[in-house]
Parts: C-alpha cells; sequence; structure tokens
C-alpha cells in the first residue's frame, strides 16, 4: 500500500499543525508521511510541547518549516490540510500543487489567556480536539 502523503499548515507552524503532524504520525503509523509548516514560521509553542510530552510525544527542539520552502524543494502531497481558525482561515497557506485541500478550524493556542495551568487546559483541549479529528479522518 502506497504512503499517503500529508501536509498541515498553519500561519507559524508551532502548535496546530505542530500537533496534527505529530498524531498523524502516531496514530497513522506508516500509512502516511506527514509534514507540518507554516506561511510565517516562528518558535515552537512551549505549552504545546508541554502537552505533547504528557502523552509521550517529545517535539522539543523542533525546527519550525516554512510552507515556501517545502515547495521550493518540489514536495507534493495528497491532502494538505489547513488548521487554521476560522478568524484567521484567510491568512491560513495555500500550497501549490495537485492535491486534496481540507479545513479543520481549530483555536490558536497562542491567543489564550490566564494562568499557566489555565492555558495548558486549554491547549489540551485543543490537542484532544486535534487528535479527535484525525481518528475520525483516518477511519472515514
Amino acid at each position: 500500500m502506497e504512503q499517503k502523503r500529508v501536509l498541515f499548515v498553519c500561519i507559524h507552524n508551532s502548535a496546530r499543525s505542530q500537533m496534527a503532524e505529530e498524531y498523524l504520525r502516531k496514530i497513522g503509523g506508516d500509512r502516511f508521511f506527514v509534514e507540518s509548516a507554516g506561511i510565517e514560521p516562528g518558535q515552537l509553542n512551549p505549552k504545546v510541547v508541554e502537552v505533547l510530552k504528557e502523552d509521550g510525544i517529545d517535539i522539543a527542539g523542533k525546527e519550525t518549516k516554512a510552507v515556501a520552502d517545502l515547495h521550493e524543494v518540489g514536495n507534493h502531497y495528497d491532502y494538505v490540510i489547513a488548521v487554521c481558525d476560522e478568524a484567521n482561515a484567510g491568512r491560513c497557506p495555500v500550497f501549490p500543487g495537485v492535491h486534496e485541500t481540507i479545513r479543520w478550524g481549530f483555536t490558536d493556542p497562542s491567543q489564550f489567556e490566564g494562568s499557566h495551568e489555565e492555558k495548558l487546559d486549554k491547549v489540551r483541549a485543543v490537542r484532544d480536539e486535534i487528535k479527535k479529528k484525525l481518528e475520525q479522518w483516518i477511519s472515514s
């Protein structure tokens, strides 16, 4: 069986796209080749690193990637999944080429307010939403 190539895109590749990439890798196994990238790559969100580690996924030290760089080297994908929140969907990057584009809106963890623990709880909720969406997508 040929691997399906999947790219998760978001604005900064710092939170949602990183979580989606890691969970598809974990849940989908070798059925998928998966990457993530952003239109304006930033720094990994430390709260995302923390909540993924709670689930046995370590992305500490991982570099964020730019959509333009992946396109420039000629990467192609079967699915490009935008995971930007609805408010920023218009800014969410578009990856050129032949593929199926899917939009899943998840809240941006960089916008969360409150204490450290309150922010972590909100990031956990987004993590769990992403995980559930991926499980549904894989089984469909």
